[in-house]
């Protein structure tokens, strides 16, 4: 039995897709189940000159063996999703949970006519906040009850569990980031629902027990999408001067930047159960660490930066991303 548990530890977009798509392809897992909001989170995975951006489709999907799902604490948008399984053609080997909070139109047009939500909170405006209100509320739909995701409806908790039980791998994947937990970021500018890995298993229906890793992944420069508090965030002509500009999956938005976070981090990995952690992003540390894949071609100040960082975190930097493509990653997980 294996189970792995990927969640963000600052905002969001630390580059969780990547992570688990390595993993992926290194692990093999039977199945790789996403937890979290719903589709105002995306990923965004880069193979070759492709770059693949989903929102509903766990990131995973670029490991061809793995059956993927979504967990029953997941909103589900299906048009969305399935216009998602058709782009990446996952059709044959994806399912949802049958109990999914179902997002409707309305959820949407409530969402984005809501000055509080979209102004005030900086909301990504895909309907995630109402449609969650009618779910606590009992008053939404569940996904069994949409005829358009009839073929794909299953109970994700015992299909995890049976495979746990079987002693298959199974990877476990969180969306969005720590620090915009209902329950422990930065409220009010917050989502609609906790972010953290004990959520992502309940999510999944899997109890703590079941658990063998947390990896929180991390950036080296961390972002933010949005409104809310953001205490390292650097000017947008500083961040332009280390040659650093993003812009959110979902909306488009340009991201906050910020430097890195020691305090948060070992918040972030205290509330997480963080085993071992991910760092994105040294090659914006250093550009000359662009492409490594062995800890020896490191330059000295991205050895000081990850010395620091596990210091901070509390925990092993077992994952090191020096680049956009899946195969420029440091994996050091072996040497645990």
């Amino acid at each position: 039995m294996s189970c792995t548990i990927i969640v963000g530890g600052f905002f969001g977009d630390e580059g969780k897709g990547k992570i688990v798509a390595h993993i992926a392809h290194q692990d093999r897992p039977s199945i790789i189940s996403r937890g979290g909001v719903g589709p105002n989170a995306g990923h965004t995975v880069c193979i070759g000159e492709k770059e693949y951006g989903v929102r509903m489709v766990p990131s995973g999907f670029v490991y061809p063996e793995a059956t993927l799902m979504i967990g029953s604490g997941v909103l589900v948008d299906p048009r969305v999703f399935l216009r998602e399984v058709d782009l990446v053609g996952v059709r044959d080997r994806i399912f949802v949970d049958g109990r999914c909070g179902v997002i409707e139109e309305d959820h949407i047009a409530r969402d984005k006519a809501s000055d509080h939500l979209s102004k005030k909170i900086g909301s990504t405006g895909t309907g995630c906040g109402p449609a969650n209100a009618d779910r606590v509320l009992r008053t939404s739909r569940q996904a069994k009850d949409v005829p358009e995701l009839a073929g794909f409806i299953t109970d994700v908790a015992e299909d995890v569990n049976r495979a746990l039980d079987s002693d298959e791998v199974v990877l476990l994947e969180g969306t969005q980031g720590f620090g915009i937990s209902l329950y422990f970021g930065t409220y009010p500018f917050v989502t609609s629902k906790d972010t953290s890995a004990s959520q992502i298993a309940a999510d999944n229906g899997v109890g703590p027990t079941r658990v063998d890793d947390v990896i929180v992944v991390f950036k080296a420069y961390p972002t933010r999408v949005g409104e809310g508090p953001f205490s390292t965030e650097m000017s947008a002509a500083r961040s332009h001067e280390l040659g650093i500009e993003e812009f959110g999956t979902v909306t488009h938005r340009q991201r906050r930047i910020g430097t890195w976070d020691g305090k948060m981090a070992r918040y972030s990995a205290m509330i997480n159960g963080c085993t071992q952690a991910a760092i994105t992003g040294i090659d914006r540390v250093d550009p000359a660490c662009f492409g490594a894949t062995e800890y020896d071609q490191l330059t000295k100040a991205a050895r000081d930066f990850i010395t620091q960082a596990e210091k901070d975190i509390g925990k092993p930097v077992t994952l090191i991303s020096t680049g956009p493509e899946m195969s420029q990653i440091i994996d050091l997980r072996s040497e645990l």
